[in-house]
């Protein structure tokens, strides 16, 4: 049985959603009659599971308490295309291999969002199907849907007038996405909102081939202030792995306006507790009950007070962190660049000259403290000197 309750099912489509295709009101309808929906939402193993895939989860969550069919699928196929949603070039292919291993992780992971003591959960992957399909089977599922409507796609037009490259594999991704809905059959699929065209040629599949209705739900995005996602290039991208203290200190970096975007989207924290919160709390409080809720959902309660008082350490009171890193090293003098990217401070020795020029490396020793502000110096290094980095990297030197 499914629960019914209207209360629960106007939460479930209001908090974090975005859009309902073909209405809230037709859904509230059908979720309202009992009626147990089959519903999915796929993930493509390009990387790690971030933040921004929780919040999609977390929307899956709701709908698996309320007794539906849940479906996470792998696009250990889909993958392989890649897709091109918000992409100005093609991106590089993956192998499969790549992709198996990226997706090593995620069932463990995403196991801190669904509940998988409910049998009410299944995980597919579209390569089972999609490889089986033949050209001719290819041709008939590709026969539904016109050039010009996928030229509709607004990064697809944002090449054209750039005169950018337009890949014939990058059409085919929508329409093997949208076989995905007819082979599982389902009734629903969830996703971020930037998935909207993908997930609506879903539900043109649907209508086309199986003469039925497939409703789409599109999630708010989780985006700073300019509109742009969180992501790897700024920094603030919260992977559903990182450790405790780097989670918790990526939160408190954000800006004041993505507090309760952020509440919303990833807590389950109820709207009513997270309005008083707001209206309690300045912001740098919010803030900190925000990351700790984050913190506590993936590392539970103890690890989010430590990384908590962690962070008050090094922030607050402006004391090193109790657990410094260690770099090893038998060389006594080293030019910064080598030293940042040796100590993997820094990703590259470009990223190290750009942290150094932007003013964000700093050695501790002892009592004093120095700016590095030539990305040409050698360094002088001693035992137990710590070399720190933007606001949560540290390293403690130690010659061998």
């Amino acid at each position: 049985m499914t629960d019914t309750n209207s209360q629960k099912i106007d939460e479930v489509l209001t908090r974090g959603v975005e859009n309902i295709y073909p209405s809230k009101e037709e859904l509230k309808k059908i979720l309202m009659s009992g009626k147990k929906l089959r519903i999915y939402s796929g993930i493509d193993p390009t990387g790690k599971l971030h933040i921004g895939h929780a919040a999609v989860l977390g929307k899956l969550r709701q709908f698996q308490d309320l007794g539906h069919e849940i479906i996470v699928l792998i696009g250990d196929f889909t993958a392989t295309i890649g897709d091109p949603t918000g992409k100005s070039e093609s991106r590089k292919p993956l192998t499969r291999k790549q992709v198996l291993a990226n997706a090593k992780d995620y069932k463990s992971q995403i196991g801190k969002i669904l509940n998988y003591n409910k049998s009410n959960i299944k995980f597919f992957h579209n390569e089972t199907w999609t490889n089986k399909l033949k050209p001719i089977d290819l041709l008939s599922i590709a026969s539904n849907f016109t050039v010009a409507r996928l030229l509709e796609r607004d990064m697809f037009q944002k090449r054209i007038k750039e005169g950018r490259d337009i890949h014939v594999h990058e059409f085919l991704y929508p329409i093997l996405q949208a076989y995905d809905s007819v082979t599982m059959d389902v009734d629903m699929e969830i996703g971020g909102n930037d998935q909207t065209f993908n997930m609506l040629a879903g539900r043109t599949l649907m209508k086309k081939m199986k003469d039925k209705e497939k409703f789409v739900l599109t999630t708010k995005l989780l985006v700073d202030p300019t509109g742009k996602k969180m992501g790897k290039t700024e920094g603030n991208m919260i992977n559903l792995d990182d450790n405790p203290e780097e989670m918790y200190g990526k939160i408190m970096s954000w800006p004041d306006n993505l507090i309760s975007l952020g509440f919303e989207l990833c807590t389950i924290i109820s709207l009513n507790e997270i309005n008083d919160i707001e209206k309690i709390l300045n912001p740098r409080d919010q803030k900190a009950r925000l990351a700790k809720e984050i913190v506590k959902m993936y590392h539970g309660e103890k690890a989010a007070e430590i990384a908590e008082e962690e962070f008050n350490k090094v922030f607050r009171n402006r004391e090193l962190p109790s657990d410094i890193p260690v770099f090893e090293t038998d060389k006594n003098n080293h030019f910064v660049l080598d030293l940042l990217f040796n100590a993997k401070l820094a990703a590259s020795k470009n990223e190290a000259k750009r942290l150094v020029e932007g003013g964000g490396v700093e050695i501790i020793n002892g009592d004093k403290k120095e700016k590095i502000a030539d990305w040409k110096k050698e360094i002088n290094l001693e035992n137990g000197m710590v070399i720190k980095v933007g606001s949560r990297k540290f390293v403690k030197i130690k010659i061998k």
